[in-house]
């Protein structure tokens, strides 16, 4: 099986999230922890993911002065993460010294992912914040910028994987806002089918409250794979 799922543990225990990744670890390739689980159970929560043997997707969206960054992404480092997100939008010199800081706290094993625009946003939400290029352009220029300062890959919607695809720089492309046909979009606004996310580009797709608020969460997550497999064949 092709297996290009990490399921979003956000949850606000330890308790919960290991009961989660426990029962989910044999039908998925890894998990992300986000900012609710990293605030309510501190960094320690990484390491505890990591040692059940899956890779650990730390979405922790760093974002400050450069020297700031590279001091926690190292730290997350050393924990055992093997991707940390951080906002492209924080500048390149950020980009860069975060990669190099990951890369000697975890041993030369983790990448920068480089979040481009929140699959919460759209043109409307851009323009109030100043940014008058079309959305498409903003994730492309950010993805070019990324890419120049070492991240191993992008965080996009699909609808942008085919784009950051296409530049030809060999990224990463892993993108949220994956949602079966029937499920509801949330706050999300750019959503997702994970057959079409394989189908325009996507290389790991983050799924959250489809596996983890489902009635029998194995068999969502089961569910989810096989559709991802019978598209990577497909393609």
């Amino acid at each position: 099986m092709v297996n290009r799922v990490l399921v979003a543990l956000d949850v606000p225990t330890a308790a919960e999230a290991m009961s989660l990744a426990q029962r989910l670890k044999p039908h998925v390739l890894g998990f992300k922890l986000g900012l609710e689980l990293l605030m309510g159970e501190g960094p320690s929560i990484v390491s505890r993911v990591v040692e059940l043997g899956s890779p650990v997707f730390v979405d922790a969206k760093l974002h400050d002065i450069p020297n700031t960054v590279a001091g926690a992404a190292e730290r997350l480092g050393s924990l055992g993460a093997r991707w940390v997100t951080v906002h492209a939008s924080g500048g390149e010199e950020m980009v860069r010294v975060a990669a190099e800081a990951l890369n000697e706290g975890s041993g030369g094993t983790a990448g920068i992912l480089a979040v481009t625009v929140l699959t919460s946003l759209g043109e409307y939400e851009l323009a109030r914040m100043g940014i008058d290029r079309p959305l498409d352009d903003q994730v492309t220029a950010l993805a070019s910028a990324a890419a120049g300062a070492g991240a191993e890959g992008v965080v996009c919607a699909v609808t942008e994987a085919r784009l950051v695809q296409a530049l030809g720089l060999g990224l990463t492309v892993v993108t949220p806002g994956i949602r079966p046909a029937d499920a509801s979009p949330s706050d999300q606004k750019r959503v997702a089918t994970p057959s079409a996310a394989i189908r325009a580009g996507s290389d790991l797709l983050v799924v959250g409250r489809p596996i983890t608020a489902a009635p029998d969460v194995v068999q969502a997550a089961m569910a989810i794979s096989a559709e991802i497999e019978a598209a990577v064949s497909a393609t």
